[in-house]
């Protein structure tokens, strides 16, 4: 359980595999645990790093002051600090916005960025349901209860067709021994709501590769690719038959894609 002391944090993270680098950035309410479905694929080919950010998993403290620019620096410090730079940067949701600051910033330690179901925009749809999730929790709803209410805007919708594989998805976060708070979640809701993207997409000049979700309730797709266009040198793909959480509905095909792109031997990332 390897932690990394900085000024006000210390930043937990998990490594593991071999191969070149690649830094996973998980997204909002998630930690380095979010990424299980890409782990045995991606650790055959890389020496894959996932921090836990701010306010999640088990970095502490929980109430260390949060922005993306903050976590983004974390990252940068991460990087440095295992001496795996420049690494492969790739971030889901919040965490592409995480892995843009940080390509933007320390273009040194990025040698290519892949953001999923993630643009450089503003949502105010978003900010209302997490701040209203928020809510729910702060009345004393059971955590099963909000749990369900974010599921169906994080999963494609077939995946409700087999209601087995939903309830274990509940039942995983209930028994979760790190999951995040309310008060921390509140932080980093607040964190992402202060955050303003305007002018980021130019910034960031490494290569990237934008992995869209065919069914994201959370980022639609034609906004989305509007916004990815200001990237200097983007390449889009879209992840069909998959929601926002595309590297939970479409493991392979996510894997898939980052190997592809990382540029390292062999096409094809079979689970073992």
């Amino acid at each position: 359980m390897p932690d990394l002391a900085l000024s006000d944090v210390t930043l937990h993270y998990e490594i593991g595999g071999d191969g070149p680098p690649l830094m996973l950035l998980a997204g909002m309410v998630s930690d380095s645990a979010s990424w299980a479905p890409l782990i045995e694929r991606l650790e055959a080919r890389f020496a894959v790093i996932r921090p836990d950010n701010r306010t999640t998993g088990r970095t502490r403290p929980w109430d260390a002051p949060v922005s993306l620019a903050a976590m983004a620096g974390d990252a940068a410090a991460l990087i440095e600090a295992l001496g795996h730079g420049p690494a492969h940067v790739a971030g889901h949701s919040m965490g592409g916005l995480i892995a843009m600051e940080l390509a933007s910033a320390r273009p040194d330690l990025v040698s290519r960025l892949t953001v999923m179901a993630s643009a450089p925009m503003r949502m105010a749809r978003n900010a209302f349901l997490f701040r209203t999730l928020l809510a729910l929790r702060a009345e004393g709803m059971a955590d099963d209860l909000w749990l369900r209410a974010l599921f169906p805007w994080l999963f494609h919708p077939a995946a409700f067709d087999l209601p087995e594989q939903i309830e274990a998805g509940i039942r995983a976060g209930l028994d979760y021994p790190h999951a995040q708070s309310a008060e921390a979640m509140a932080q980093q809701v607040a964190a992402l709501e202060a955050y303003d993207p305007a002018g980021l997409a130019p910034r960031v000049q490494v290569p990237t590769l934008a992995l869209l979700a065919e069914n994201d309730a959370l980022i639609p797709e034609a906004e989305a690719r509007a916004a990815l266009a200001a990237l200097p040198d983007v390449r889009v793909e879209t992840v069909p038959r998959a929601g926002h959480s595309l590297h939970w509905d479409a493991p392979q095909a996510v894997a898939e894609a980052l190997i592809r792109f990382s540029g390292v031997d062999g096409a094809s990332a079979s689970a073992r």
